[in-house]
């Protein structure tokens, strides 16, 4: 129906783990926004670096093998 996931990873140096941050971006109905963690350094790090693939990882029609990898082929 047109929903929208944004995940959004930050990184503390102190504790040395990733918190992600969701935003459902919903086509209907309210908005929502959930907090993932601690997420460990060695998989944030495997995630961050597959994003960095992608030269536009906000465009969620592209369907290239970073976002094919992140999506776990999942696409529509």
């Amino acid at each position: 129906m047109g929903d929208e996931y944004t995940e959004s990873y930050y990184f503390c140096n102190r504790c040395g783990v990733y918190t992600v941050e969701v935003y459902h971006d919903r086509f209907l109905g309210e908005d929502e926004v959930s907090i993932r963690g601690p997420v460990s350094r060695s998989e944030g790090d495997v995630k961050v670096e597959l994003i960095k693939q992608c030269s536009e990882p906000w465009n969620k029609k592209c369907r290239c093998e970073a976002h094919q990898s992140y999506f776990q082929e999942s696409l529509d």
